[in-house]
């Protein structure tokens, strides 16, 4: 698809992947604002951005224009050191005089007031991006304000240190508040207070292997690079707090070990958790790690991975022919969407430019492009603390992500079947597919039906995450919950083990407590254009395939493999799935020859003679060469 703005040539000699440098990005950059700032009001406070309003109203939507924006042009003429060829700060301090001047009055440019999450919060979520491109920006922009207008601009962000955040990564909003405040001579004990409050809360979410929940439970996307590393490492490296960097640095530095792996060899990042219309926004993470030095990858394998997102979504209509990122993923596509989002919010893709603070001369753009980590062999790795698998082959350039700990289900919340996630629920996604929609054959999924009610997967309780030469494992247990009738079935519970190995899933179910008359279904990867393989080893009775009429983001419609069987009691079932792969007849047969269950432990030989050994009671599981058979 053609890109409705000027990019430079490609160079291809430096850039071997992806033909993108420095001049790209900015020209990226440039050609988002000047399509948005289109949309500004007369007194360039509001950007009134094309679409359907959120649920928080044209003001709220006009102002998270602004501030989304406004991220992108902070990094933009930060990373120049404050040249600024097209004018951007000089629209942006106009847009900050016209806006708090009356804040909360219903007229053409003023802001709305921040108060709690649950009334009007939308504004405190602006307020940070206001307060990070204000300290981006510092010398160009706050510092040549008059003292009216700075005394303005505080007065309404100090409402996002009084009134009450939403129980997750929103306690960074009033953080970065409260780091620029503190950081122009305006700090007090309210933002003492703040800033301790946040940092409080980020060392208990944080759970290990790089990853904190996104708040209390277990809630693990891409809110950890684009939020939980993002705001705190930024402050601690523009303040020069050393013992925060020190502190925080090496938990970027870990998470990114993985999180590298979590994109296609086509620049994709993995299609799963909310917000997924900030798109290349997911790469933020990599870029912040370059920029402060807290990372384990190479320049060029950081660049390869942030500019291969970024022209990921160039390639594929991620920008609109007006210029705009529209709601979506390549391009609009509703089961990408929240309720909470607006014609503005796919602008959180601005925290991808922090990868400009890395200046001309940086090792991150003048290094030769190395290959991405998904590029390279099959690769399989655990990650026990947010209970997720990653799995990669080389041959296809497909990350797929098995998912045994990450619901987005609140501790005081109950199981609704009514509020089952297809971006959470789901027992694997990846970087070529997506899940189907909450109307659609669900993908991907285990269902107990019990009385024509099919079940759904809410709160995952994981098991237990590892790995071997080659393989890994992971596995978790869930209570099947109901859309209709009783919404659980007394004694019912669903144990899961996912195996991998090359490209090959091992897919381990058992069912505790079916009652007569139940039924058992399990789907594969959704998809046409991608090769979709699904066979039952143990178990399973009948198999065929499912049609998914409304599709996924990236193609509609799709068709997925599904087995199915009679269940009561306690019943283990073991299937083997592949995604991709060659147009042989049928690649999963003779993958496995030997599988065997007796005594509450599981085990299947490989065709290559390993075996996996799955012991149910204090789960454990081992694949390697079985001990030989020796008699007397």
């Amino acid at each position: 698809m053609s890109i409705p703005f000027e990019l430079p040539p490609e160079n291809r000699e430096v850039s071997p992947h992806t033909g993108y440098t420095r001049a790209h990005w900015e020209a990226v950059a440039d050609g988002l604002l000047d399509a948005a700032w289109r949309w500004a009001t007369p007194g360039r406070a509001l950007l009134h951005l094309p679409g359907q309003p959120s649920k928080s109203g044209l003001r709220s939507d006009g102002l998270e224009g602004y501030a989304r924006t406004f991220l992108a042009a902070s990094f933009r003429v930060a990373g120049a050191d404050g040249k600024d060829p097209h004018g951007w700060l000089e629209r942006y301090a106009a847009g900050l005089a016209a806006g708090t001047g009356t804040p909360g009055r219903d007229d053409t440019e003023s802001w709305p007031l921040i108060l709690d999450h649950h009334v009007q919060g939308q504004p405190m979520v602006e307020s940070a991006s206001v307060a990070l491109g204000l300290s981006l920006t510092r010398p160009w922009l706050w510092d040549r304000l008059d003292s009216d207008v700075q005394d303005r601009a505080e007065k309404w962000m100090r409402d996002a240190l009084t009134y009450t955040p939403a129980p997750n990564n929103w306690y960074l909003f009033p953080f970065t508040v409260a780091s620029f405040l503190e950081s122009v001579g305006r700090g007090d004990p309210v933002t003492e207070r703040a800033r301790e409050r946040a940092l409080d809360l980020l060392e208990a979410w944080y759970r290990g292997d790089g990853w904190y929940s996104d708040g209390d439970g277990r809630a693990f996307d891409h809110y950890n690079g684009w939020a939980f590393h993002l705001y705190p490492m930024l402050n601690a490296y523009l303040s020069g707090d050393a013992e925060l960097l020190d502190r925080l640095g090496p938990r970027l530095h870990k998470h990114l070990e993985g999180f590298s792996l979590l994109f296609g060899a086509d620049g994709a990042p993995i299609h799963f958790g909310r917000s997924l219309t900030y798109r290349f926004g997911a790469s933020a993470a990599v870029g912040v790690g370059a920029v402060t030095g807290q990372t384990p990858l190479s320049p060029g394998t950081s660049r390869r991975l942030i500019s291969g997102s970024l022209r990921y979504f160039l390639d594929r209509g991620g920008v609109a022919d007006d210029g705009l990122l529209k709601l979506g993923w390549h391009g609009p596509h509703s089961g990408s969407v929240q309720t909470y989002s607006g014609p503005a919010s796919p602008y959180w893709a601005s925290k991808a430019f922090v990868a400009l603070l890395a200046p001309e001369d940086h090792p991150l753009w003048t290094a030769t492009e190395e290959s991405a980590p998904s590029e390279g062999p099959d690769q399989v790795l655990a990650l026990p603390a947010p209970g997720l698998l990653v799995q990669s082959t080389g041959a296809d350039g497909i990350v797929r992500l098995h998912n045994h700990g990450s619901d987005r289900v609140r501790p005081h919340d109950g199981e609704s079947a009514a509020e089952a996630d297809p971006l959470y629920g789901r027992e694997a996604y990846s970087t070529h597919t997506g899940p189907t929609s909450q109307t659609d054959t669900a993908d991907n999924h285990l269902s107990v039906e019990v009385a024509g009610s099919a079940s759904v997967r809410r709160r995952i309780h994981p098991l237990g995450a590892g790995q071997g030469d080659g393989w890994g494992w992971a596995a978790s247990w869930h209570r099947p919950v109901f859309a209709s009738g009783p919404p659980m079935v007394p004694g019912l519970r669903v144990e899961s083990v996912t195996v991998a190995r090359g490209r090959h899933e091992l897919r381990i179910h058992r069912v505790l407590g079916a009652p007569y008359g139940a039924r058992l279904t399990l789907t594969g990867w959704a998809s046409q254009t991608h090769r979709s393989d699904l066979v039952g080893l143990f178990g399973w009775a009948e198999a065929d395939e499912v049609s998914a009429p409304e599709g996924t983001a990236y193609e509609a419609p799709v068709r997925m493999p599904r087995l199915s069987a009679e269940v009561h009691g306690t019943a283990v079932f073991v299937a083997l799935a592949a995604l991709g792969g060659g147009t042989e007849t049928s690649p999963l047969i003779g993958v496995v020859t030997e599988v065997s269950c007796v005594g509450g432990e599981l085990r299947v030989r490989w065709a290559d003679g390993l075996e996996t050994a799955v012991v149910f009671e204090s789960l454990r599981v081992a694949t390697g060469r079985p001990e030989p058979d020796v008699r007397d």
